[in-house]
């Protein structure tokens, strides 16, 4: 039996709390701000689910950009350049589907609630979904990185965890 794929609806398992308000004031990446904390709520529904998470340094983040103006680019200029490139060859909210990932520390597992680091999410996102990061399935060896081995990107200091520019 086919199923129809022209809408697909999906309800969201908690909501992400961070320090950030807009756009302008998140990190470009969570790898950039090993200091912003959050905090995933996981409806309580949901809580059983987080069975075992505790053992993970790391978790996968799937949510919904809830601050995309519902427009969407498939050619757009990305944060770290100055060049156009296709959406599905960066990383900015404006596209087909504003579905975000990000690969965040956790910190601590109290009842339905992660306590995270090195976040890069804006606060109110939904949570569409989690999953353990597992360096040994998630790491690839050769793994190219396009138009990101650019050399003069090697300039841009994630230290500092700088913040995209409006």
């Amino acid at each position: 039996m086919e199923k129809n794929m022209d809408e697909l609806t999906y309800r969201p398992i908690g909501i992400i709390h961070t320090e950030f308000r807009d756009k302008a004031e998140a990190p470009i990446q969570g790898v950039f701000a090993k200091d912003a904390k959050g905090e995933v709520e996981v409806f309580p529904e949901y809580a059983a689910g987080l069975r075992d998470i505790e053992g993970f340094s790391h978790v996968i983040l799937i949510y919904h950009f809830h601050l995309a103006d519902g427009g969407y680019s498939l050619v757009t200029k990305p944060f770290l350049e100055d060049e156009q490139h296709g959406i599905f060859s960066i990383r900015h909210f404006k596209r087909p589907n504003p579905i975000g990932l990000s690969v965040v520390r956790l910190e601590s597992v109290r009842g339905n609630k992660l306590e995270i680091s090195e976040v890069d999410i804006i606060d109110g996102a939904p949570l569409l979904d989690i999953k353990p990061f597992v360096p040994r399935f998630d790491h690839r060896d050769n793994a190219k990185s396009g138009w990101l081995s650019n050399p003069h990107l090697d300039m841009v200091k994630g230290e500092s965890g700088k913040h995209r520019p409006e």
